[in-house]
């Protein structure tokens, strides 16, 4: 790994979101913007993926997070951007892994 990656995955995410862009990566964010019950991440938390699946940050962990990155490259390909629901009163909550009781919503928007 470069220093340039060393440093880049100790910053914030939104810092990270800008390097990425102002090298021409395509650059989509996920953002979590409400919690309910029991949640990994606060509401405001910050996931950039760029378009070769590289991601830093995070809206809550293990299979959460990969689903997120699986709709970003759909997210970055068309431009529409998606509300993504995990919880316990959904099917996919136990299929990607948020089994501790709670809800998240998070937006995925491609950036620029």
């Amino acid at each position: 790994m470069s220093d340039a990656e060393n440093v880049m995955q100790t910053q914030d995410p939104l810092a990270t979101a800008e390097a990425w862009m102002a090298s021409g990566r395509d650059v989509a964010i996920a953002t979590v913007i409400e919690t309910w019950g029991s949640a990994p991440r606060p509401t405001g938390s910050h996931l950039v993926i760029d378009a070769d699946g590289n991601f830093a940050g995070s809206v809550s962990g293990g299979c959460v997070e990969g689903a997120v990155i699986a709709e970003a490259a759909e997210v970055l390909e068309t431009g529409e951007p998606r509300m993504l629901e995990f919880g316990v009163a959904d099917e996919t909550a136990w299929r990607v892994g948020l089994s501790c009781g709670g809800r998240i919503r998070v937006y995925l928007e491609r950036l620029g």
